[in-house]
């Protein structure tokens, strides 16, 4: 068997600042029940203390603020990313650090929330989450987020109809196995309970559907870092436009998986 080569880790630090207002747009909001699951399981309110890593375009961001967090230390390599991110979200309370999270500096147990959204699987994971829970006080929270694109319990027409075309190579969010990073809760809830750090972990996953017209969906793709770092992405990107346009009458169903991992630091 043909192993698909793996987009390097360091790829990610720079793989979605090309345009950042496209890529904003394209990416799908996480569901509501996320942000009410940080409100009431994870105490996210007025004057929580919250890091985010890699918050990119701040999809993310701006809700956490929106729901009282302050301060809020958003973590970004890319600094056209953070660029973005500071011109949307001008708020008192956002404190953009540009680096990647290994090398950031700071305060130890200071925190009441850690979030990374669409970003985890892009750190290596052992060294991450001892240096996430460092960050934490005690009885403080860990929440990992992804928009999936695909959910193995359905069909999936537009994926079958282009994933010849899209082939390799993979990024860090493919996992292991075949089965996705972020929906591999054995490897994931098995890595928090190594740390030693954690008394609460637990997964949490919702099924729905993305509904996009062609437009819609080379937009999308174009944010897909196995897309860009093709030679030939202008070239998929156009087949891409004319099988969801011809083939699929401008009207593309993708289903999404919204998987959230929780855990809560020894207190």
């Amino acid at each position: 068997m043909t192993i698909a080569p793996r987009l390097a880790r360091q790829f990610g630090r720079k793989a979605f600042g090309g345009n950042p207002a496209s890529y904003h747009s394209a990416r799908p909001e996480y569901p509501e029940w996320v942000y009410t699951t940080l409100a009431s399981v994870c105490g996210l309110r007025r004057n929580t203390a919250v890091f985010e890593i890699g918050a990119g375009t701040g999809t993310a961001t701006h809700r956490l603020l929106g729901l009282g967090a302050d301060p809020l230390t958003a973590i970004e390599p890319d600094r056209r990313l953070a660029d973005y991110l500071r011109m949307n979200n001008p708020d008192k309370a956002l404190h953009v650090v540009v680096a990647p999270f290994e090398d950031v500096s700071l305060e130890e147990a200071s925190f009441d929330l850690g979030v990374s959204a669409t970003a985890f699987h892009w750190l290596d994971e052992v060294p991450a989450l001892a240096k996430i829970a460092g960050l934490l006080r005690p009885g403080g929270w860990w929440a990992a987020v992804w928009n999936v694109f695909g959910d193995d319990t359905q069909s999936d027409p537009f994926h079958e109809a282009t994933k010849d075309l899209l082939g390799a190579p993979n990024n860090p969010s493919a996992g292991e196995k075949g089965i996705p990073f972020a929906l591999d809760s054995v490897a994931r809830l098995t890595a928090l309970k190594h740390t030693g750090a954690f008394d609460v972990a637990e997964s949490r996953i919702a099924r729905w559907s993305l509904v996009l017209d062609a437009d819609q969906t080379v937009a999308l793709y174009a944010t897909y870092s196995n897309v860009t770092a093709r030679c030939d992405c202008a070239a998929v990107l156009a087949e891409i436009e004319r099988i969801a346009r011809d083939v699929f009458m401008d009207r593309v169903v993708r289903n999404m998986t919204t998987s959230l991992y929780l855990a809560r630091r020894l207190g």
